[in-house]
């Protein structure tokens, strides 16, 4: 909404200049809630990331107890390393067994996708672009053994078998537009850009 609302003054803006900047997004950005409550947490995963589950949440903790009575820490702990950098080899997680959904607490994952009202025209131009379309079998399939199929909340990407060998199949359609893709391929291979006329999830009911 303040993106929008920093567009829509854009627009109305006098000046005629053909490369117009949303210069109020940051500012109102930053006094907004939503930049208050990322800056509550913002130590919360390097914390995680350097003193593991335990010992990280309960420090964590403690300093979010303390913004909750206005104390804010003023230092900022950097990220070791980006997200994609941290998905380890295949050969170094143990496979977990998920029970199948029973239609009842947990739903699968495609009746659950529906939900989401996705308006997305199947003949549109995929908005999910690869960089190097050899990546996903000779990287991704190897070595982490294809971690868009697990990442991605909407099954979007599937490994199929094209006259006998794996291929990466994209079912753009089903994009919820969560960008995960685009912040978790170890490679960086996937470009998400916006898709055709606005397209994507319309929760209407939200």
């Amino acid at each position: 909404m303040l993106a929008a609302e920093a567009a829509f003054a854009a627009l109305e803006s006098l000046d005629v200049a053909p490369a117009r900047k949303l210069e109020a997004y940051p500012a109102s950005l930053r006094a907004s809630w939503a930049w208050q409550d990322l800056d509550a947490v913002r130590n919360v995963k390097p914390r995680l990331a350097k003193y593991g589950t335990v010992l990280g949440s309960l420090i964590s903790g403690v300093e979010m107890w303390l913004g909750s009575l206005g104390v804010r820490l003023p230092w900022t702990l950097p990220h070791a390393k980006p997200d994609h950098a941290a998905l380890r080899p295949a050969t170094e997680a143990t496979p977990i067994a998920y029970p199948k959904p029973d239609n009842v607490v947990s739903f699968d994952r495609l009746s659950s996708l529906a939900l989401s009202n996705i308006a997305h025209d199947h003949d549109q131009p995929n908005h999910l672009q690869l960089k190097d379309d050899a990546v996903p079998i000779t990287l991704n399939l190897p070595v982490y053994d294809a971690p868009e199929q697990r990442y991605c909340p909407a099954g979007v990407y599937e490994i199929v078998s094209v006259e006998g060998a794996p291929a990466l199949q994209i079912n753009s359609q089903n994009c919820i537009h969560c960008k995960t893709c685009d912040i978790k391929d170890p490679g960086q291979n996937i470009r998400w850009v916006p898709p055709e006329g606005g397209s994507g999830p319309i929760y209407n009911n939200m």
